[in-house]
């Protein structure tokens, strides 16, 4: 069992305990998500770059929590719609590979059509 197998039979044994499950459609998760992941923006507002890369402990902590609450909230999402998080990843990334190849955006910020 991987941590991410872990991770996922702890949050439906959380869920189920609590009998959460009937509130979990993929439109109600997908819209907590967005909050989730407001929240998580709203400590980064108005921030510099450099300030976003040295956060102090306290702002850190609250940070930490956020990306937790998005990393749940999208897990959920993943696990009722019955789509693997790893494969979906590595499958964009694989695409990701093909839209952007190293020698026209290596140092680039440039979506792929304008590559």
């Amino acid at each position: 069992m991987t941590g991410l197998d872990e991770l996922m039979a702890a949050i439906r044994r959380f869920n189920n305990d609590r009998d959460w499950h009937q509130f979990h459609s993929p439109k109600n998760l997908v819209m907590a998500l967005g909050v989730e992941v407001a929240e998580l923006t709203e400590h980064f507002q108005w921030l510099t770059q450099q300030q976003s890369r040295a956060l102090p402990p306290d702002k850190r902590e609250a940070v930490t929590r956020e990306i937790g609450d998005v990393l749940i909230y999208l897990l959920n999402l993943s696990d009722q719609l019955g789509i693997d998080p790893l494969k979906a990843a590595m499958k964009k990334m694989q695409q990701n590979q093909r839209k952007y190849p190293v020698a026209l955006a290596k140092g680039s910020a440039k979506k792929y059509d304008e590559l």
